[in-house]
């Protein structure tokens, strides 16, 4: 009997419709101190949600968020800010350990 596999990359987006998995996620890419992981990390869970729908809450257009989120990305604060909010999100600062 064949074996089912699972492609990760799908697996990857599937858990990330899952709050919690998407902060750990996004926190995990900030640990990385790299803000090209951060932006790719942020893609992944917008994807997981649908660019669309994100990009309607957001009013920011597709074309931008994907430019965005590339890994050449530089978006503004209020970009980012308003992304974050489209999903529900919110950044915060911490004393580093």
């Amino acid at each position: 009997m064949a074996k089912k596999t699972i492609n990760y990359r799908d697996a990857l987006i599937d858990s990330l419709q899952d709050p919690e998995e998407a902060v750990s996620y996004l926190n995990a890419a900030l640990e990385e101190d790299s803000c090209e992981a951060f932006l790719l990390a942020l893609r992944n869970v917008a994807e997981s949600l649908g660019f669309s729908n994100i990009s309607r809450k957001s009013n920011l257009s597709r074309e931008s968020m994907y430019r965005m989120l590339s890994g050449k990305g530089n978006p503004k604060f209020s970009t980012l800010s308003a992304l974050l909010r489209s999903l529900n999100l919110k950044l915060s600062v911490r004393v580093k350990e």
